[in-house]
């Protein structure tokens, strides 16, 4: 089969984000500078990088943090209309400290503030589907597994 012949393969954009905790079981999210709504830390994998590095240079990128990074909680197939086809990965970041928290600092600029929020309250900082699969990621830590998801719900 030559080159010609092959049949189309999907090549989704691939991006990998971290939830952390605090104490009291909320989850941090991230005021990006170039959008209207909030997010997980994390972002787009590089060519030739895996998932679970790209997340932990955004990190560092994004908040100046080097965390070490738990089990991968959800694989969320994600297509989104106007970007194509979206794989996302979520990985387990676990509690941040107050030592931590106040070695936060905003180092790219894409960042403008940052806080915890309670799962009940995701739909008031982001679009349904990022509260599904921040709901799917918990339910996957508290379980002790992995998920599979498609547009934030688990199948």
């Amino acid at each position: 089969m030559t080159t010609d012949e092959m049949p189309a393969v999907a090549t989704p954009r691939v991006a990998a984000g971290v939830l952390f905790f605090d104490d009291e079981g909320r989850v941090l999210l991230v005021r990006p500078s170039y959008k209207e709504h909030w997010e997980i830390p994390g972002g787009y994998v590089e060519p030739g990088e895996s998932p679970r590095a790209a997340c932990r240079r955004e990190i560092q990128e994004e908040l100046a943090l080097t965390p070490a990074l738990g089990p991968m909680l959800v694989v969320d197939w994600a297509p989104a209309e106007h970007e194509g086809d979206k794989l996302l990965f979520i990985f387990d970041g676990g509690s941040l400290g107050a030592q931590q928290e106040r070695e936060i600092r905003f180092a790219d600029g894409e960042l403008t503030e940052w806080r915890y929020v309670l799962a009940e309250s995701l739909e008031q900082y982001g679009p349904p589907r990022l509260a599904r699969r921040i709901r799917t990621a918990i339910a996957a830590r508290i379980n002790g597994m992995s998920a599979y998801a498609e547009h934030g719900s688990a199948s």
